[in-house]
């Protein structure tokens, strides 16, 4: 796992991250015809704390980089955009209660929605590897983000 400015950054996930669509988002093949998304922590930092995690209910089916949920820190409100076109089939309803798990938890327990993609050809345009490390941390310096 790489560490950016404090920030993790699993190298087994799939990113979508461009400054320009405020997309830093990352995806899991759960190996069942899902996906598992959520904030990177680097998206996390910039947001800081989470207060509220508003979803899109499931059975909706939603285009690459359009929210799936909207999240609101003391001084952001804003989508999560998904990196692949597909239903919503869950919803992250631990969130509801305690949305500051994204911070804490970033990959594990923070998750905000499992979809199941419709096309899957968009996989090839989401980051792996050294090449999510190199984007993440061109973003966390360019914007001073630490996270920690």
């Amino acid at each position: 796992m790489a560490v950016v400015n404090g920030c993790l950054i699993p190298e087994d996930l799939y990113y979508d991250v461009d400054a320009e669509a405020n997309a830093f988002t990352w995806a899991k093949d759960n190996g069942d015809g899902t996906w598992t998304i959520g904030l990177t922590s680097v998206a996390a930092a910039m947001a800081g704390r989470l207060v509220a995690y508003t979803p899109k209910k499931p059975g909706r089916t939603v285009e690459r980089r359009k929210s799936v949920a909207t999240i609101e820190s003391g001084k952001w409100v804003g989508p999560v955009p998904t990196p692949l076109t597909g239903e919503i089939v869950e919803v992250n309803e631990a969130l509801k209660s305690n949305p500051a798990l994204v911070n804490d938890d970033p990959y594990g327990q923070g998750w905000i929605a499992r979809i199941k993609p419709t096309n899957l050809e968009e996989v090839k345009l989401l980051l792996t590897g050294q090449a999510a490390v190199d984007a993440l941390s061109k973003v966390a310096n360019e914007k001073g983000i630490k996270c920690g």
